[in-house]
C-alpha cells in the first residue's frame, strides 16, 4: 500500500491561446488533496501570461508553437515518481491525484479522465466514450485517454523510445502514440473511477470541460482536426496497434459505414454555414449512431 502522503507528483501544463483559465487550472492543482511537488508550464508562442502567475510555475518560454507533443519532451525534466500532463481546458477535481495514484495499485498503466475505445480500426470515429463526458462507476480500459495523462515517469522512456514521422502534425497524436508505445511494453490504459456523485475526483470538472474545451481555441473543433486524427489512427494501427475491444464487441456497436460524413468538406462547409443546420445535422448523426449506423 502506498503511503499518499510520500507520494511525489509533477504537473506539466500547456499554454497557447487559453491562458485567462491558468491561474483557475494552478488554483485546482494546489488545491489537490496530493500535493504536487513542481509545476511545469510549457509556453507555446500565443496569448501572454499574466506575470503573477509566473512565480507559480518553472515556466518555458517557446518562440514559437511546437504544437502538443512539446509538452512530453519537456516532462523529461521532471525528477518524481509521477507525472500528470493536463490540457490548458482541464480543470480537475480536488482529489483526481489520488484518485489515479490508488487505480495505479490495480491497474497499472496510463491513466487519463476522457478514455475511447475504437469501435472501427478503418476510422478514428466512431467510438465508445469514458470519463468526465460519460461517467463510469469503475475503472475502464480504453485505447487511448485524453485532456489528462497521469502516468509514471518511467512512462517516458517508451513514449519517446520511438518518433513520430516527421510529417506527422504538431497539433496531434500524441495520444494515441503514448498508448501505443507502452502497449508494446505490455502496459495499458486506463479511466480510473468517475463516480456520477463524486465529481472531486474527476480528472476534468465538467463545468470547465464542456465551455472551456468547446470554445474557439479547441483543436479537436478547428478545420481538418479530424482528418489529423484519422491520419495518426490508421498509421498506428498499421503498425501493430491492437484495440481492447473485440471485433464481436465492435460489431455490437453497430455498422460503420464510409470514410466518415464530418470528413466530407462539401457536407462541413453546408452544416458550419448555419447554426440551426449545425444542430439538426447533429441530432439526425446521433440519432443514426443510436441505432446502430455510424456515418
Amino acid at each position: 500500500m502506498v503511503e499518499l502522503n510520500e507520494v511525489r507528483i509533477a504537473v506539466v501544463l500547456n499554454a497557447f491561446k487559453r491562458t485567462e483559465y491558468l491561474s483557475l487550472q494552478l488554483d485546482a492543482i494546489e488545491n489537490q488533496s496530493i500535493k504536487p511537488v513542481e509545476v511545469y508550464l510549457w509556453h507555446n508562442r500565443g496569448q501572454s501570461i499574466n506575470e503573477s502567475l509566473k512565480s507559480r510555475v518553472i515556466l518555458a518560454e517557446c518562440s514559437e508553437n511546437l504544437g502538443v507533443w512539446s509538452r512530453f519532451a519537456y516532462a523529461l525534466n521532471a525528477d518524481v515518481d509521477y507525472i500528470c500532463v493536463l490540457d490548458d481546458d482541464t480543470i480537475p477535481g480536488a482529489r483526481w491525484f489520488e484518485n489515479c495514484v490508488k487505480t495505479m495499485e490495480t491497474h497499472d498503466g496510463l491513466l487519463g479522465t476522457r478514455g475511447l475505445q475504437y469501435l472501427s480500426k478503418k476510422r478514428y470515429n466512431p467510438y465508445k466514450e469514458y470519463g468526465w463526458a460519460n461517467p463510469n462507476e469503475e475503472t475502464v480500459q480504453v485505447d487511448i485517454v485524453g485532456h489528462a495523462w497521469f502516468f509514471r515517469r518511467e512512462h517516458l522512456a517508451q513514449f519517446w523510445s520511438e518518433l513520430p514521422p516527421k510529417e506527422f502534425s504538431r497539433t496531434s497524436g500524441e495520444d494515441i502514440h503514448f498508448s501505443y508505445m507502452l502497449q508494446k511494453a505490455g502496459i495499458n490504459t486506463y479511466v480510473p473511477p468517475h463516480p456520477t456523485n463524486e465529481t472531486e475526483l474527476w480528472g476534468s470538472l465538467p463545468e470547465y470541460g464542456k465551455n472551456i474545451g468547446t470554445n474557439d481555441a479547441a483543436i479537436s473543433l478547428s478545420s481538418g482536426a479530424l482528418s489529423k486524427f484519422d491520419k495518426a489512427y490508421r498509421y498506428y494501427i498499421s503498425r501493430g496497434f491492437e484495440l481492447c475491444l473485440s471485433r464481436k464487441e465492435r460489431l455490437s456497436e453497430g455498422v460503420v459505414l464510409g470514410s466518415g460524413v464530418k470528413k466530407n468538406p462539401i457536407l462541413r462547409k453546408i452544416v458550419d454555414s448555419s447554426p440551426l443546420v449545425k444542430k439538426i445535422a447533429k441530432k439526425v448523426h446521433n440519432l443514426l449512431a443510436k441505432i446502430g449506423f455510424h456515418v
